[in-house]
């Protein structure tokens, strides 16, 4: 009788074994995922109060459940009868928040028991939404982890995360609370991908159409384009997990341009580190240059907006009028900030690293040898090749923008500036077409120099490893120093007494020529689709949507919707790049064992 007992009594406890495995394994997320989107539905539309209580309670039940899983993991590995699947640190760390939250919700502060415990629980919304939300991000990035591990193309996930978070922006924008009126299915869909692919081209008055609610939804789908979701599923992966694989870490390589395998989680967590802090340094000096102009919510919302909008290179804004806008259009200080949050989002995480590093082996060497009489240690090259071209082409682009701008609108746009305001409003202007799109002047009036050296500066972008699109400066400067290098019958380049691989210059060329190719196809659909548009504007259309810029002449409205159709193929291909998605479409070869007999051709 015993035996049978401690037999019913092994099935029992294996039995709640691989259910406590199964909701370890999948049975949270499932749960965490249907009371986030209950969050969603709840945040979206106007429901009854009964429907919302129910919501409440579901909210109790999943963290319930949470709760009661994880007790019942730790009963079993004290029992010593737990399986190999460990509790991650962040599930211990939510169960302690939630345990002691929910000891908060039960104990009132004089420390009796309150009468209606269950109602405080279900009621406390933010307590709840809290919980559910933070179980959901740390299995989402559980799955993220595995789903990294199948045999994938890495370019084609790549484009199948933004087009997922494109569609969920869509959706989610056209969530009734989310607008003040009725959004059509194109307008959701060209605002999601403008604002994924940090273009800031706008079909409705983001100020206007959108509530904080619809504002708010922009601003993450800005973040999450503008780092790449991968980026953050994975280092939420990584940060939640404590530990990667072999093949997690080969895969996110691919996106994050980092040759040294060791030094890849290192440098995701710097990605998003230095992000955050930038970001918050830039919300708060813009909050200290508008506190008297706005109130203070308005204001924080306003510095936050924006700051995040100008190192994503997005555009956005929540003003009708952009910069333009007669409240802040003189507001010198603060077009100055976003310029240098446009600077360092531009220029890319790689050379801010690299910056950080060389700055920091100087400041020791200089300490040591001050303080401690230690002479200098030498480190050889303290900038990259990389780094210098960027910095040298981002130097070049600017001064010549800032110049071609002063003088060309001097006494055009700049006419009623004073002398301080117009060398501020000539610095955002050739600051500005770098891919960020804000405008402190009124575009439809900018002179036709203007407009040109705009085409060629919104074309050339940014840098590699940043925020922002277009062809980028690296590209622009090989293809440069290529045509010299034919020039002068040299049969390789060479910049800073180093030589550009072979492999570096084939790549540029490329993606010159797609870019062309791309920008060309759309300007020819969107001058058919909309005749009765003047040329020069649709060019600068095209020009600006590839470069992922958001500056218009004012025509993105008035676009037909085949048109809107067209921008928004030609935005997704401008963020995700031609070369990616041509990888993703056409397999590699399998073999390069092999050479044919070379032959030259004649090219003049």
């Amino acid at each position: 009788m015993s035996r049978g007992n401690h037999l019913n009594s092994s099935k029992i406890i294996n039995s709640l074994n691989q259910a406590i495995q199964w909701m370890l394994r999948s049975g949270l997320f499932i749960i965490s995922l249907l009371a986030f989107v209950s969050i969603i539905v709840e945040a979206g539309f106007k429901l009854p109060f009964h429907f919302i209580i129910i919501i409440h309670i579901w909210y109790f039940l999943c963290v319930t459940v949470f709760l009661f899983v994880i007790i019942l993991r730790m009963i079993m590995k004290l029992l010593g009868r737990a399986e190999k699947r460990r509790i991650l640190y962040s599930e211990y760390f939510l169960f302690i928040v939630v345990a002691v939250l929910l000891l908060m919700n039960i104990l009132i502060p004089s420390g009796q028991v309150s009468e209606v415990t269950f109602v405080n629980i279900v009621t406390d919304v933010v307590f709840l939404r809290f919980s559910v939300s933070l179980l959901f991000i740390i299995e989402l990035s559980k799955k993220s982890l595995k789903f990294q591990r199948l045999d994938l193309n890495p370019a084609l996930l790549f484009i199948g995360s933004f087009l997922l978070l494109i569609l969920a922006g869509t959706a989610l924008l056209m969530l009734p609370r989310a607008t003040t009126e009725h959004l059509s299915i194109l307008e959701a869909l060209f605002t999601s991908t403008s604002a994924v692919c940090v273009t800031g081209l706008i079909v409705v008055d983001t100020a206007t159409r959108f509530t904080h609610f619809g504002q708010l939804i922009i601003l993450i789908l800005i973040q999450l384009g503008g780092l790449g979701i991968m980026t953050f599923t994975t280092f939420f992966g990584f940060f939640f997990k404590g530990a990667s694989s072999y093949q997690n870490t080969l895969f996110i390589k691919e996106f994050i341009n980092e040759s040294k395998l060791s030094e890849i989680l290192h440098t995701i967590v710097k990605v998003v580190v230095v992000t955050l802090i930038i970001e918050a340094v830039g919300a708060g000096f813009i909050y200290y240059s508008v506190a008297e102009t706005f109130d203070t919510p308005e204001a924080v919302w306003y510095a936050v907006f924006h700051s995040i909008s100008a190192f994503c290179n997005a555009g956005f804004s929540t003003l009708s009028n952009g910069l333009y806008e007669p409240v802040v259009r003189f507001q010198y200080g603060m077009q100055m900030i976003i310029a240098a949050l446009i600077f360092f989002g531009s220029i890319g995480f790689p050379v801010i690293f690299d910056i950080y590093k060389s700055l920091k082996y100087y400041v020791v060497n200089k300490y040591m040898y001050i303080f401690k009489k230690k002479p200098y240690a030498h480190r050889g090259r303290h900038l990259t090749v990389h780094t210098k071209m960027v910095l040298v082409t981002t130097a070049v682009l600017l001064t010549v923008g800032f110049i071609v701008y002063y003088i060309a609108e001097y006494n055009n746009t700049l006419a009623q500036m004073p002398w301080y305001g117009k060398i501020v409003a000539a610095v955002f202007g050739a600051v500005t077409p770098r891919t960020a799109g804000f405008n402190t002047v009124d575009m439809a009036s900018l002179s036709a120099v203007v407009v040109l050296i705009y085409l060629f500066l919104m074309w050339i972008g940014a840098s590699p490893g940043s925020t922002g699109g277009g062809l980028k400066t690296t590209t622009f400067a090989v293809a440069i120093l290529n045509v010299l290098s034919i020039s002068k019958q040299k049969d390789r380049i060479e910049v800073f007494r180093r030589e550009i691989t072979n492999e570096s210059v084939r790549k540029a060329f490329s993606v010159v020529l797609l870019s062309l190719l791309v920008i060309g196809t759309s300007i020819v659909l969107v001058a058919l689709f909309d005749p009765d548009i003047p040329l020069l504007s649709v060019i600068f259309e095209c020009f600006s949507a590839f470069s992922t810029v958001g500056l218009s002449l004012g025509i993105t409205g008035d676009l037909s919707e085949a048109g809107k159709v067209v921008i928004i193929i030609t935005m997704f291909l401008g963020r995700v790049g031609t070369l990616t998605l041509l990888a993703a479409l056409i397999a590699s070869a399998k073999t390069q064992s092999y050479r044919y007999p070379s032959e030259s051709v004649f090219i003049s």
